[in-house]
């Protein structure tokens, strides 16, 4: 399934509101309350999916590559992602931040995506909710480097 643009400011807010995904309440509950707060049913029930399939792969796969493996990107990654996305995974990479496991996540989670290429601002938010699913809290640091362009998206 292709993710639309919206969802991410569902996501954003689920970061901001809950300190891991199995904080959440019951998914017909927390779907009503992100309507309540005045998301769309169509970019609530996307993120829910997204996350969900986040979580599944997580949990199916907790370690998807090998530390020292060399990554080298399909065509149709470097057309999704773009060249600056791809550059600024390299960089959280090798700066120790992300693991090439968590990467292999990001992409995955990236090219789930609907859009083409995916923004900079939105594989951030990508890269935050892996961390976040994974039960991993980034520095403060690392949460500079995140918003340090754009700042936090303002939500409903």
């Amino acid at each position: 399934m292709q993710y639309s643009q919206f969802m991410f400011d569902v996501l954003v807010y689920l970061y901001e509101h809950y300190w891991r995904p199995d904080t959440f309440p019951q998914l017909s509950q927390l779907a009503r309350k992100l309507s309540a707060v005045g998301f769309d049913p169509d970019d609530i029930s996307e993120a829910l999916l997204w996350l969900g399939d986040l979580v599944s792969i997580n949990e199916a796969q907790p370690q998807l590559a090998h530390p020292l493996s060399v990554r080298v990107n399909a065509a149709l990654e470097i057309e999704k992602i773009g060249h600056q996305g791809l550059g600024y995974l390299s960089f959280l990479e090798s700066a120790g931040v992300l693991t090439s496991s968590l990467k292999e996540k990001v992409l995955d989670r990236a090219m789930a995506v609907s859009m083409t290429p995916v923004r900079l601002e939105d594989l951030k938010i990508i890269v935050l909710m892996v961390f976040w699913s994974a039960n991993i809290e980034p520095d403060a640091l690392v949460l500079d480097e995140l918003f340090a362009e754009e700042g936090i998206r303002a939500v409903h």
